[in-house]
């Protein structure tokens, strides 16, 4: 403090900067948890819109038949009307799927790429956002210091990410 002035204008110097401080902080936490779970929506909604949406799509189902990096292939088998059979379309190997296995799928239109349909599908299509979530209530706990609404995140998040585990 300098010495001619007075105490009260100190203090309100100190309580104006620290709301200042607190205001930014709020403001860039609340920034990187929106980009967060944006990220999480966005990385999701890759696949969902071919899960979801099914009106008017290509249904049908995949033997799969070989599995070999990232993906697997097999013959399609149409079960909705206008959808023709493919003797091999692809669709990402992860966890849940499996060679030997037959999966009802969805075939992104204007290629031979199929993705899970039904529950399974909707629920794996919506996995990342699970993990954003996650990721987002750590900074809505720590940047935020909003414990509630962290473990309403945290808790949608396990909840989602469980469910798919189950799922598929």
């Amino acid at each position: 403090m300098i010495p001619a002035m007075p105490a009260a204008i100190a203090t309100r110097s100190r309580q104006a900067s620290d709301a200042a401080l607190r205001f930014g902080r709020v403001a860039a936490m609340g920034t990187v948890t929106v980009l967060i779970l944006i990220a999480g929506v966005w990385a999701s909604w890759h696949t969902a819109p071919y899960v979801m949406l099914t009106k008017g799509r290509e249904q049908g189902t995949i033997a799969v038949t070989r599995c070999d990096g990232g993906t697997c292939t097999g013959p399609y088998t149409p079960v909705s009307t206008g959808s023709k059979a493919r003797d091999q379309v692809v669709i990402d190997h992860t966890v849940a799927v499996r060679k030997g296995q037959t999966y009802s799928v969805v075939v992104k239109p204007g290629s031979d790429e199929v993705v899970r349909s039904g529950p399974a599908g909707i629920l794996y299509a919506w996995a990342p956002l699970g993990g954003a979530l996650l990721l987002a209530s750590v900074v809505v706990a720590g940047g935020l210091r909003r414990t509630r609404a962290a473990w309403v995140l945290a808790g949608s998040g396990f909840a989602l990410l469980t469910v798919v585990f189950v799922a598929l």
